[in-house]
């Protein structure tokens, strides 16, 4: 085999395996990964066959493996190290595809509600099919509108994943009824595990009513949907959720639309 083939300089090799130069010159003074081959003028060349053996510490660096690590397991290879390192990252593999597939759900269900805020036209009231959902809820009375509070409040009590899910808030039809915005029953969240302190939307039939801009207007569009009840003799029950659908995605408070949904009793 043609040797010059076998020698890589610097250059070639980071070429060779699309990385920086300093990526080589900064494992080779830690003593990581040096060339492995000295020519005649004194040079030092990479071998093209320490390929693979980058190439897995490239692998490691990707599996979040410290330098320390990794160099104390390239010092003295063998099988019995390989498939602790195989074993532990496999489980951490598999938990990071579990948390991935969260935030991918998190962004389906976003987009699903921005689609549907673009569609509705302010003060529409209509009546929807739902399925059931599964909330985590906690208490909060909306008396300190302090938003900065009001974060760090449902942080704590959910963590950070669950506040990206999304956060609404719930309030009895009776203090809907008696116009008693001024103390909610809590706020929600669609739970993203399984948990047994878990608070069922029930599915059926919703009425439900967009509304675009402040939440000063909400009592005002609940006073619309209590009478579209009444002029089409539906009988609400239990609880109406408030949830934010294009937050993310408006930088006015004025193109804030906001989803309410009570149910009709059946």
């Amino acid at each position: 085999m043609n040797k010059d083939f076998l020698n890589l300089t610097t250059s070639q090799f980071a070429k060779l395996h699309n990385v920086n130069k300093r990526t080589l010159h900064y494992y080779d003074k830690i003593g990581l990964f040096s060339p492995k081959n000295k020519g005649e003028n004194n040079y030092r060349y990479y071998s093209a066959l320490q390929s693979i053996d980058f190439e897995y510490i490239r692998m490691f660096k990707e599996l979040n493996m410290s330098i320390e690590e990794i160099r104390n397991y390239i010092r003295k290879p063998n099988p019995k190290d390989f498939i602790a390192i195989v074993n532990k990252k496999s489980n951490e593999i598999e938990e990071e595809i579990i948390r991935l597939k969260k935030i991918k759900d998190v962004l389906s269900s976003k987009k699903e509600q921005l689609l549907l805020s673009e569609k509705k036209e302010n003060m529409t009231i209509e009546i929807t099919e739902c399925e059931q959902e599964e909330y985590l809820i906690a208490p909060f009375a909306f008396k300190d509108s302090d938003i900065q509070k009001l974060f760090v409040y449902i942080k704590e009590m959910w963590g950070i994943e669950q506040c990206r899910a999304g956060v609404g808030s719930y309030i009895s039809l009776e203090k809907v009824k008696n116009k008693n915005f001024q103390e909610y029953d809590g706020l929600f969240t669609p739970s993203l595990s399984n948990n047994k302190n878990i608070f069922i939307k029930p599915k059926g039939k919703y009425l439900c009513g967009y509304i675009k801009g402040s939440w000063d207007n909400l009592p005002k569009m609940y006073e619309k949907m209590l009478k579209y009840a009444e002029e089409n003799y539906l009988k609400l029950t239990g609880y109406a959720y408030e949830n934010g659908l294009n937050d993310f995605a408006i930088c006015n408070e004025n193109e804030y639309v906001t989803q309410i949904l009570i149910k009709i009793k059946e």
